[in-house]
C-alpha cells in the first residue's frame, strides 16, 4: 500500500468520522493531527468555524528529555487541556482525525483528560 492510498483511507476515515461530530462554543471539537515527526491538537467551533485555542509538540521543545513520540503527545495533551482552562472549557467532543484510537493519538486524549477535560 502506498502513501497516497494510506492518506486517501484516513481522509475517507475523518470525513465520516466528522459527519457525526460537531463542535460548538460551550463544548468545542478537540482535533487531533500526527505526522511522522510531530503532533498537533485544536480546539474548534464549528459554528463560527475559528480555531479557540490550538497546541502541538514544538511549543514543548524546550524541554531537553529525550521521550518517546508517545510522552510527547501525552505531555500535548495536558498542554491542551490547560489552554481550555483559561477558556473555561471542561467539555470537549474528541475528534481522532481518522487514526486508530491508539498510540501517540490515545496518548494525547488521556493527557487531556488527566488535566480534567472531559469527553
Amino acid at each position: 500500500m502506498n502513501a497516497k492510498n494510506k492518506r486517501e483511507k484516513r481522509y475517507r476515515r475523518h470525513k465520516r468520522v466528522r459527519a457525526k461530530i460537531f463542535g460548538t462554543k460551550e463544548r468545542p471539537r478537540l482535533c487531533v493531527f500526527r505526522s511522522h515527526k510531530h503532533i498537533y491538537a485544536q480546539l474548534i467551533d464549528d459554528t463560527k468555524g475559528h480555531t479557540l485555542v490550538s497546541a502541538n509538540d514544538l511549543e514543548l521543545k524546550n524541554s531537553k528529555i529525550k521521550k518517546t513520540k508517545v510522552d510527547i503527545a501525552f505531555e500535548v495533551g495536558k498542554l491542551i487541556a490547560q489552554k481550555a482552562k483559561k477558556l473555561k472549557i471542561k467539555k470537549v467532543v474528541f475528534d481522532r482525525g481518522g487514526y486508530k484510537y491508539h498510540g501517540r493519538v490515545k496518548a494525547l486524549a488521556e493527557g487531556a483528560r488527566s488535566e480534567g477535560l472531559e469527553f
